[in-house]
C-alpha cells in the first residue's frame, strides 16, 4: 500500500468482507470458494472468527444457502452496534473493515529491521542443508520467502514470486523458498513449486530457530537480507491479496521496491509492513541480532538506521557518526542526547495512536542496546560483521530534479545576532501547468537557514511583502524536513508561470555569509488522481501573559467537507512548550490525532501518517498549545512582555498545519461521496 494510498472499504459481516449489499454476496462467495466445491472451509475463510456464526449445521463448512440466511442478521447486528455500511464510498472508499486484513505499516526497528542476522543453517527439502551466509556469497541480497502449500494466499502469491525470481536473478539477488510446514506431504510442496514454475531452493526450519528469531507471523512474509546479512525489509510481497479481499492488480509492490532500493545501495522507503496470510504459531526464540554487543555488528547498524542521514560528512548534523572513531569521539554527547530523548528528533507521544510513516524515534531495544554498549567498554568487534556502507546523494535527496528554480539574488547573512525574516519571490517560467510529485528546498548555506515557508501564487498575482503563514504552505524547509516525495498518483499543482514566495528565517553562526536558495522539482508523468494540499487551524489572537510558565491557548475549526488527512506539522516560536491536535466528531467524541508533550522550536517536524485518516464533514479540528513565557525558559527574549501573534521569532505563532488530499476533478477513478 502506498504511504498514504486510499484504503479499500471492505464492509462488515461474514465473508462479505467486501460486500456492499446482499446482491453481491454470491459474487463474493464464488471468489472465496477457491476449490469450487460450493462451500467455504476454514482455510478458504483464513480461519476467520466469523465461521461459527455462518456454519449453521456445524460441519466446518459454509454453503451459499447458510451465508444467505445469516447475512441479514449479521448486518443488523453490525448496524445496531454503530458499525453498519456507509451509504456510499468516499475517496476510494473509506476505511478498512474489522474483518479484512491488508498490509499495515510497521516501524522497522521494532521488528528487527536494521539488525544483523545470524548465519542460520536450514534443511533442504531434497536433503542436506545450507547456510544463509553461503547463499549470500557473490550476491547483493537474498529473499527468504515463506510459504505453505495449503495456504490460499501463499498460492495466490506464487505467480508473483516466480516473476520476481526471474526478474532479479540476473541482478545478483537470490531467493530461498522457506516451507513453514515441514510436516506437509513432500508431494504437496513439490506441486506448489511446480505449479508456479519456481526455481529457487526450497528449505525448511523444523526447529523454528530462524523463524522464531525473526518472530515470523504468517505464511506469506518475506525477509530481505543484504550482502552483510542485515535485515533491510520484512513484510508483504505486495498488497494485491489479503484476508477477505483481492484486487485486480497490486497497488504497491513492497518487495520489488525493497529490492530496487538494495540495488541502488539505499534503505527501502518502506522497511516493514504486516503480511496478511495464514497465521504461524512459533516457539519464540531470541530475536535477530541478540548476542554480545559490538560496534560493527550492532551499534553501527543502529546509527545507520537512525543517525547518519544527518550525522555524516557534509550532512546537516554538526559531526559525523560514520566510523568507530567518530562514535568514540562523540560518545558522551550521544549518550546525553539519547538518554534525554533529544536525539533522534521525534517528539510525538508514544501511545496506542497512529503509525507514523516517518517515525524517527529509537525503538526501546535500540535505545537499550546503544546505551548498554556506550556504558560497557564500547567494543569494536570484527570488521567482517560491519553493515554495507550507506550511500547518499551528492546533491539532491530526491534524485535528479526535472527542473530547478532559484532565488533571483543571494541574501547576505550577518555574522552575529539575529535577523528578521527575509523574503524573496521566484518567478517560474513553465508555459503550462505542472504537477509536482517531489520537491526539495536546498539552501546554498544550510548552516544559517532555520526554516523556509514557500507559498504559491498564480502568474498574475502580486504577493505582498508579508506572508500569511496561517494560510498553509505549498512547500517547506524546516529542521528535519527539507524535501517531500509524494506517492504515485498524488501531486501538488503548479500553475503555468506561478510565483513561489519564500519566507526565510536565518540564524547567524558567527561568520558572515550569503545564501541563495534553490528548489528542485520532479514532475508527475501524468496528471494525478489526488491533489495534495496544506491547510491549517490557527489562533492569531494570541495573548500570552508576562511571566506565565504554562499558558494554554486553543483554537478550532469546523471541517467543511470530507477530508483525508495525511500529516500534521505544528508551528510555534521559542515560547512553545507543548502542542496537541484533537478531532471532535459530530456526535461529541474526542480523539487525539497528535500529542507533542515536548515541543522544540529547533525541530519543527512533519508527522506523516502511514495511512490516511478519514474525517467526516462537520467534525471539528481542535488545537491546543502551551507557552512558557517565564524566566525559566532560556530561549525567551523577554519574559516581562505580553506576547502576541507576529512573524518574527521574538513574537509568537500558533498554527496546526494539516496535509490532506482531494480527488482531482480531471482524474478518472478518483471518487468523492
Amino acid at each position: 500500500m502506498k504511504p498514504f494510498a486510499v484504503t479499500v472499504f471492505a464492509g462488515l459481516g461474514l465473508l462479505l468482507l467486501s460486500v456492499h449489499g446482499a446482491d453481491r454476496l454470491e459474487e463474493r462467495f464464488r471468489q472465496f470458494d477457491t476449490n469450487r466445491d460450493g462451500a467455504l472451509s476454514g482455510e478458504e475463510l483464513n480461519a476467520s472468527p466469523i465461521l461459527p456464526k455462518l456454519d449453521k449445521n456445524g460441519d466446518g463448512r459454509v454453503t451459499l444457502e447458510e451465508a444467505r440466511e445469516a447475512f441479514p442478521k449479521l448486518m443488523a447486528q453490525q448496524q445496531a452496534a454503530g458499525k453498519g455500511l456507509p451509504s456510499g464510498a468516499s475517496f476510494g472508499e473509506g476505511e478498512v473493515a474489522a474483518l479484512t486484513e491488508q498490509p499495515q505499516r510497521l516501524k522497522g526497528s521494532e521488528v528487527g529491521v536494521g539488525r544483523r542476522v545470524e548465519d542460520f543453517e536450514l534443511q533442504k527439502a531434497q536433503g542436506g542443508s545450507l547456510k544463509l551466509g553461503g547463499e549470500l556469497n557473490g550476491k547483493k541480497a537474498v529473499v527468504l520467502a515463506l510459504f505453505r502449500a495449503s495456504c490460499p494466499i501463499s498460492n495466490k502469491l506464487g505467480p508473483e514470486l516466480a516473476r520476481i525470481e526471474g526478474d532479479y536473478a540476473g541482478k545478483g539477488i537470490g531467493m530461498l523458498l522457506v516451507n513453514t510446514a515441514p510436516e506437509a506431504r513432500p508431494e504437496a510442496v513439490a506441486k506448489f513449486v511446480a505449479d508456479y514454475g519456481l526455481k529457487s531452493p526450497v528449505v525448511q526450519d523444523p526447529a523454528q530457530t530462524m523463524l522464531g528469531a525473526f518472530a515470523a507471523t504468517t505464511t506469506t512474509e518475506v525477509f530481505v537480507l543484504d550482502a552483510a546479512r542485515t535485515l533491510v525489509y520484512r513484510g508483504a510481497v505486495n498488497d494485491q491479496y489479503g484476508l477477505g479481499y483481492a484486487k485486480e492488480t497490486a497497488g504497491t509492490h513492497y518487495l520489488r521496491q525493497a529490492l530496487e532500493a538494495v540495488l541502488r545501495g539505499e534503505p527501502p522507503g518502506i522497511e516493514a509492513v504486516s503480511a496478511p496470510g495464514c497465521a504461524l504459531e512459533l516457539t519464540r526464540k531470541e530475536p535477530v541480532g541478540t548476542g554480545s554487543l559490538t560496534y560493527h555488528k550492532d551499534v553501527s547498524r543502529i546509527l545507520q538506521a537512525n543517525c547518519v542521514a544527518c550525522h555524516r560528512r557534509d550532512g546537516l548534523g554538526p559531526f559525523s557518526l560514520e566510523s568507530y572513531a567518530d562514535v568514540l569521539e562523540n560518545a558522551g554527547m550521544i549518550k546525553k542526547q539519547v538518554e534525554r530523548g533529544a536525539m533522534p528528533p521525534w517528539f510525538a507521544a508514544r501511545h496506542s495512536g497512529p503509525v507514523w510513516a516517518n517515525d524517527r524515534s529509537l525503538s526501546d531495544r535500540d535505545k537499550s542496546d546503544l546505551l548498554q554498549w556506550l556504558g560497557a567498554g564500547r567494543p569494536e568487534g570484527a570488521a567482517a560483521d560491519a553493515p554495507l556502507a550507506r550511500k547518499f546523494s551528492e546533491e539532491w535527496m530526491i534524485g535528479k530534479p526535472d527542473a530547478v528554480v532559484q532565488m533571483p539574488q543571494a541574501i547576505a547573512i550577518k555574522a552575529e545576532g539575529t535577523m528578521p525574516y527575509q523574503h524573496s519571490v521566484i518567478e517560474t517560467s513553465f508555459p503550462e501547468e505542472r504537477w509536482v510529485q517531489a520537491y526539495e528546498v536546498a539552501p546554498s548555506a544550510r548552516a544559517v537557514v532555520h526554516h523556509v515557508i514557500v507559498s504559491m501564487h498564480e502568474k498574475d498575482a502580486k504577493p505582498g511583502v508579508r506572508t500569511n503563514a496561517a494560510d498553509g504552505f505549498w512547500a517547506a524547509y524546516v529542521p528535519g524536513n527539507s524535501y517531500r516525495v509524494l506517492p504515485e498518483g498524488f501531486a501538488k499543482r503548479l500553475p503555468a508561470g506561478a510565483k513561489l514566495k519564500l519566507q526565510i528565517h536565518y540564524t547567524p553562526t558567527g561568520k558572515a555569509t550569503q545564501d541563495q536558495i534553490r528548489i528542485g522539482l520532479i514532475f508527475a508523468k501524468q496528471p494525478p488522481q489526488y491533489e495534495v494540499h496544506v491547510s491549517s487551524v490557527a489562533n492569531p489572537r494570541l495573548s500570552i501573559p508576562a511571566n506565565a510558565p504554562n499558558h494554554l491557548e486553543t483554537a478550532q475549526k469546523v471541517v467543511p467537507g470530507e477530508m483525508m488527512l495525511t500529516g500534521y506539522m505544528a508551528h510555534m516560536h521559542v515560547r512553545g512548550k507543548a502542542f496537541k491536535y484533537e478531532l471532535i466528531t459530530a456526535d461529541g467524541r474526542t480523539e487525539t490525532l497528535l500529542d507533542i508533550p515536548r515541543y522544540d522550536f529547533n525541530w519543527q517536524l512533519q508527522y506523516d501518517l502511514a495511512q490516511p485518516k478519514f474525517v467526516a464533514a462537520g467534525s471539528t479540528m481542535k488545537i491546543s498549545a502551551v507557552f512558557d513565557n517565564s524566566r525559566g525558559n532560556p530561549a525567551n527574549p523577554d519574559p516581562t512582555k505580553v506576547v502576541r501573534w507576529g512573524e518574527q521569532t521574538s513574537e509568537e505563532m500558533m498554527i496546526g498545519y494539516v496535509e490532506h488530499f482531494t480527488p482531482w476533478p480531471g482524474a478518472t477513478g478518483a471518487k468523492v461521496r
